[in-house]
């Protein structure tokens, strides 16, 4: 199970770091990072609103869109060799390989 927070409008992923004994939290889908921590639930959705505005505020005065525009076109999966096989059959077929 992933935790995630939600301040304003972005997604924060919140893990409970041991070695600091604090919890961690780390927005998601943002031109850059933008972590906070605290000791409890109502204290991270505190730090994280700050960071969020530091960040965004920033952002507008470099001119900078906070958002990632543009995701990779491409990510790694693990499938079956039999599967693989077959849509790489299917690609060649259909005229879809590079």
């Amino acid at each position: 199970m992933i935790n995630t927070m939600k301040i304003e409008d972005y997604k924060a992923i919140v893990q409970y770091d041991p070695e600091i004994e604090m919890f961690r939290g780390e927005f998601i889908g943002l031109n850059g990072g933008a972590d906070f921590y605290a000791k409890d639930i109502d204290g991270l959705r505190k730090e994280g609103a700050i960071s969020l505005k530091v960040f965004l505020d920033m952002c507008k005065e470099d001119g900078v869109e906070p958002l990632k525009e543009k995701y990779l076109d491409k990510f790694n999966i693990q499938i079956q060799p039999k599967l693989h096989a077959e849509i790489a059959t299917r690609n060649v077929v259909i005229g879809k390989v590079k």
